[in-house]
Parts: structure tokens; C-alpha cells; sequence
């Protein structure tokens, strides 16, 4: 099976993704060819990643002086007390901008240790090792880092690239199926926003995605960061376009919040729920066309997002909910900006809706 490459490229920066297998055991190669050189590497990484690919990661880079730094991925460390502490062991270690910090987890732990790589001395090398499939195909790529605060997701970080992304679908195999849907999420809406007949192909073969086929897998890996590819190089700094990648998010991301990130809702589910809420508001305000509204609702009944919805969004909670969307930072008045399909494969942005109506809305979503 043939490894696949892409090559990102911003005003600020160029590098590769390299999607495929056994790339772990080839990383020191791997970072020789591409003009990586370091003295120091700190890894920070997942506690779920098996220790036996830790364990050939430092054995790899054994020629160099390798520090670890272990985190519990979950949105409570994502913050910037883990940063600060991060921040003093890499400052107590000495390290040098010419150093590497290496990630190696999923989006959580990218976003922190991008964060800390763009302030550390104002930019140390950084390379994305992503091991859950939403990073694969979303975190990893396009220089969004950043961690939480108490009043909301991802509103402190910084755009910073990485010098190279290395995603080994191998890493996949140990994920249960609820972080397999998770990652899911980001595929399925790279399709919805840019590509109907990159949509046809996940419906298509959704059983064979779920069961880790490392062909179909890794071309649905590639076929979705091609999507993210050509919306960041356009707009690096999310000044326009990239915003549609933040289709399902605003809703999705209050949800999350709504739980106070607890694991009864992780991230990719959030997205599937903010989607099907997107779609269904689409629909009533005759943004999108019936058939195409028919399609999506159909895919998304493969999830059973209605009576999911109704777990996680109760009424008495609707107004919650709606603040924590009036926070989201795509917004720039009291209304709330949605991006929002006016058919599969092509979004719309700056939708802007007062509070009550998404409030009416979400309450008659969960009651229908």
C-alpha cells in the first residue's frame, strides 16, 4: 500500500503530510529528509497511546537527548496552567528554538503543544504526530493551536505551522469505535462544504471506514486533508473562507461547553450534532434544497442524532447554550453567525441570527 503526501503551503510556511503505514519506525529518516535537525526533542504525548510506539519513537530518536511529557488528553488540561507548566520544564531542560517538540496524541494534545512550540522563545521547531483520526484529517493541519478558558473553547492560542505532520493510520487500530465517529465528523464535513461526490464516496463506504480498511482509509485520510489543503492555503489566518470549516461547530462547541467537556460528549460527536442542527436550520430558513436536506438527514440517521440530541440539550438548558454560542469568536455583534450548506458540497458564511431564534429553533428540534 503506497504512503500518500501532501504538501501544505502558507505565506508563513511549507511542509508535508505524510499519510500512510509504518512511518513510525521510519521517523528519524523521515526527519532527515526533511531538513529537521535538533539537539533536544521533548515529546509530549497522550497516556492512551500504547507505550509500545512511544517506546520505538525514542528508541528512533535515540542518538538525541529525548524528554517526555505525559498528559491526560481531556478539554480540563487543555488550558494555559498546563502550558505554563510545560513552558517551565522546557525552560528548566534549556532548550533552544533549533529544539523540536514533538506531538504525539490527538487534536487536544496538538493544540496544547502547538501553543506552547509558536510562544516557547517566540518559535521552537514543531512536529505534529497525530493518533486519533480527527487530528489525522483536522487538528493537525493548518496551524490552529490553542486551549480553553472559562469562557469558552479554543479563545486563547495562536496560528502556528508545523514543520511536518506525520499521520501513521497503524495508530488507528487501537481506537474504540466512538473516537473512529469522532474523527468522522471532520471527514464528513470537509465533504458537506466542498465536495458532494467526496460525500457519495463516505456514504458509499462508511462500513469499510469504520473497520479500519488501510486502502480505503487512508485515501478517505488524504481526500479530506486535500479539502482542508486548499480552504487554509487560501486564507491562512481564517479571515474569510477557512470560517466555513467551522461548519457545525458553533453549535457543537456550545454543547460542549453546555457539559462542562465532559466525556457524556466529546468533540467529534459535538461537530455530528452541531451538523444535523445546522442542516435542520438550514432547511427551515430555505437555505438548502429539499433533496439534498432528504440525502443528509438519511447519512446522519445512521447515528441516531435525534434522540442523541435530546439526551445532551435539554430544555431548561436552551439558554445556556445559546450564550455560550453568542461567545463563539466568529461572532462580532449580539447575534450568532452561522456557516450553513445551500447544497452538499458548498457552505455559506456570515449568517447572522438573533439569540431568540436559535433559541426557538433548538427548542423545537428537541421536541419534535
Amino acid at each position: 500500500m503506497k504512503n500518500y503526501k501532501i504538501l501544505i503551503k502558507t505565506d508563513q510556511s511549507f511542509y508535508p503530510v505524510i499519510i500512510g503505514k509504518n512511518i513510525l519506525i521510519n521517523v528519524s529518516s523521515i526527519l532527515k529528509k526533511n531538513k529537521i535537525f535538533f539537539q533536544k526533542c521533548l515529546i509530549v504525548y497522550d497516556s492512551n497511546v500504547p507505550q509500545t510506539a512511544l517506546n520505538i519513537l525514542k528508541q528512533k530518536l535515540k542518538n538525541k537527548n529525548v524528554f517526555v511529557y505525559k498528559l491526560k488528553s481531556s478539554e480540563k488540561v487543555k488550558n494555559i496552567n498546563t502550558v505554563n507548566k510545560i513552558l517551565n520544564f522546557t525552560l528548566k531542560q534549556k532548550f533552544h528554538r533549533t529544539d523540536l517538540i514533538i506531538s504525539v496524541g490527538g487534536g487536544i494534545i496538538s493544540d496544547i503543544a502547538g501553543f506552547v512550540s509558536s510562544i516557547y522563545k517566540r518559535g521552537i521547531n514543531f512536529v505534529n504526530m497525530p493518533t486519533t483520526l480527527l487530528s489525522q484529517v483536522d487538528a493537525s493541519i493548518g496551524g490552529k493551536t490553542g486551549v480553553n478558558s472559562t469562557y469558552g473553547k479554543n479563545l486563547i492560542g495562536s496560528f502556528y505551522q508545523p514543520r511536518l505532520v506525520l499521520s501513521d493510520i497503524l495508530f488507528l487500530k487501537s481506537l474504540p469505535k466512538r473516537e473512529i465517529i469522532c474523527g468522522y465528523a471532520e471527514i464528513l464535513k470537509h465533504a458537506f462544504i466542498r465536495n458532494k461526490k467526496k460525500f457519495l464516496f463516505l456514504d458509499k463506504n462508511l462500513k469499510k471506514i469504520f473497520h479500519i480498511d488501510e486502502k480505503i482509509m487512508s485515501k478517505t485520510i488524504y481526500e479530506s486533508c486535500k479539502i482542508k489543503k486548499s480552504i487554509i492555503e487560501k486564507d491562512p489566518l481564517e479571515k474569510n473562507l477557512r470560517r466555513i470549516l467551522n461548519y457545525g461547530h458553533t453549535f457543537g462547541h456550545a454543547f460542549e461547553a453546555n457539559l462542562n467537556y465532559s466525556k457524556k460528549l466529546n468533540h467529534g460527536e459535538a461537530v455530528l450534532l452541531g451538523m444535523y442542527c445546522a442542516n435542520n436550520f438550514a432547511y427551515k430558513k430555505n437555505i438548502i434544497n429539499k433533496n439534498d436536506f432528504n440525502i443528509i438527514e438519511q447519512h446522519f440517521a445512521k447515528f441516531n442524532l435525534s434522540n442523541k440530541l435530546k439526551r445532551i440539550a435539554k430544555r431548561r438548558n436552551l439558554s445556556r447554550i445559546v450564550n455560550y454560542m453568542k461567545s463563539d469568536k466568529k461572532n462580532y455583534n449580539n447575534k450568532i453567525n452561522l456557516i450553513l450548506l445551500n447544497k452538499i458540497g458548498s457552505a455559506k458564511i456570515n449568517n447572522t441570527y438573533k439569540t431568540m431564534e436559535i433559541e426557538s429553533f433548538l427548542n423545537l428540534l428537541i421536541n419534535r
